[in-house]
């Protein structure tokens, strides 16, 4: 069970964070169930308000406005472009033991407000970041980031070292993709046969019929399904698609080597071996970090903690333990 925190982001967007910790005396923290083929879709065929969004049962939420372990060591856990904070929920369960774990749907996704003005900015990302540290009590906070969520958890670290004591990027690029990575994506959103008549629809589209997939990946249908909103006319994403093209154009075009150079806190680069971020360029990464190390999940693509959420522990919670232990 996850517990609903309420963050005021840069701006006063209104964010939600989940807090996968269990109280104090129930034991170890909550074990994700084993997944199942795909999300459970939601129990009456009815219209959702836009924000609505269903939620795994591993990672059922209740809301919740005070932290539950204060003492804990803090984890934060941002997800990537069009993920959601309970994405993470496969892979969190080694993580709660000792730590106090928490998840944030960042502006535009899961649960958190989707500004039709924006911004959407990195400057605007990595500040509601700064906001969910101070406000839920999480400093010096391990930050673990996915793809874009990555990159705000490195531009944090580099921009306030004294909110972050670790930082964990997960298959995030810190070379620049250019003008023709984000026509491609552009090209790809329209490819969408939005509106799905049902998940089953989304989960084969992304999972199959997607141009983009080279072969079949359930995990990845699956991903998407939970991003899923029920509308009369089918099921849509919670996000905007215009919204996460504003996302991604503020990064696309440029290198992060220089904000990279600037962390200063334990780094641990994860890559899967089948995913965006290159063995050469991930390792160039750990050159340019002062205290970087260099872990690799095989069979993994880009989704690795949700693809392969027991490897992904495997991978990480040494590195966590080291520096979350007194």
């Amino acid at each position: 069970m996850a517990r609903r925190l309420d963050v005021t982001g840069a701006g006063g967007v209104r964010l939600a964070a989940w807090d996968y910790t269990k109280p104090t005396g129930e034991g170890e923290g909550p074990k994700a169930a084993p997944r199942p083929p795909a999300p459970r879709p939601a129990p009456a065929p009815v219209a959702r308000h836009p924000e609505a969004l269903p939620i795994p049962a591993a990672a059922r939420p209740t809301p919740a406005t005070a932290p539950s372990t204060p003492s804990a060591q803090g984890v934060l856990l941002l997800h990537g472009l069009m993920g959601h904070a309970a994405h993470w929920a496969p892979a969190v369960r080694r993580l709660t033991g000792r730590h106090r774990v928490v998840a944030l749907d960042q502006r535009g996704h899961g649960h958190s407000q989707k500004p039709a003005a924006g911004p959407f900015t990195r400057e605007a990302y990595v500040a509601d970041a700064a906001a969910a540290v101070e406000q839920l009590g999480l400093g010096p906070v391990t930050l673990v980031g996915h793809s874009m969520g990555a990159l705000t958890a490195w531009q944090l670290a580099a921009e306030r070292p004294d909110l972050v004591r670790a930082l964990v990027i997960c298959d995030m690029r810190a070379s620049a993709l250019g003008a023709a990575s984000q026509r491609a994506w552009q090209d790809w959103f329209r490819g969408w046969p939005a509106p799905f008549p049902s998940l089953d629809a989304v989960r084969r589209w992304f999972g199959e019929d997607d141009p983009w997939v080279e072969r079949p990946n359930p995990a990845r249908g699956a991903f998407f399904a939970e991003v899923m909103a029920e509308h009369p006319d089918g099921w849509r994403p919670v996000f905007d698609p215009a919204q996460m093209l504003t996302s991604r154009e503020t990064w696309v075009h440029d290198a992060h080597w220089e904000s990279l150079a600037q962390v200063r806190c334990p780094t641990l680069v994860v890559r899967g071996l089948d995913g965006e971020l290159g063995r050469a360029e991930a390792q160039e990464m750990v050159r340019v970090l002062p205290h970087g190390a260099y872990a690799e999940i095989p069979d993994a693509g880009h989704l690795l903690h949700y693809e392969h959420p027991q490897a992904w522990s495997e991978a990480v919670e040494p590195f966590l333990n080291g520096v979350l232990t007194p």
